[in-house]
């Protein structure tokens, strides 16, 4: 067990094998390389994806899936074999949502690049997609139409 401190969650003890490792960081945050996922609340879709070293640092994410059922990419040979992932391994999606204004009503989130976690080896990656028409700010509630 690891004792961290968090802002959010005050200290907490986190089980090793619960450490996601970035080998080369995620974009904009390249020296934090060590996250854990933790729920949001119970039965809530979200979840914070916390910095082992950085108390004040915390994605809010999410499983895109739930919200955008049709959401498929690839994943290139190179980060296949930088994560060490073959077809039998489980491999977790997230993508980091952005709450402008802190209204969740236009909440979004970032399907250019989605984090793809080997839950063998623990090891992960934010990707960015090539040729496809998803963005960084795809709203989780989108507008009806009519309204």
């Amino acid at each position: 067990m690891i004792k961290i401190n968090t802002s959010r969650f005050g200290e907490l003890e986190i089980d090793e094998k619960r450490v996601v490792h970035f080998k080369d960081g995620i974009p904009a945050f390249e020296e934090e390389k060590e996250f854990v996922i933790l729920p949001y609340e119970e039965e809530t879709p979200y979840y914070f994806m916390q910095s082992m070293k950085t108390p004040d640092l915390a994605f809010l994410i999410t499983v895109p899936f739930l919200f955008f059922p049709k959401y498929t990419f690839e994943i290139d040979d190179e980060t296949l074999a930088e994560l060490d992932i073959s077809e039998k391994d489980k491999v977790l999606y997230y993508t980091l949502i952005t709450i402008p204004n802190f209204s969740i009503r236009y909440m979004t989130t970032n399907l250019l690049a989605p984090v793809v976690i080997n839950t063998k080896n623990m090891q992960a990656k934010q990707v960015v997609l090539e040729k496809t028409n998803y963005t960084t700010k795809e709203r989780l509630f989108p507008e009806k139409e009519g309204k």
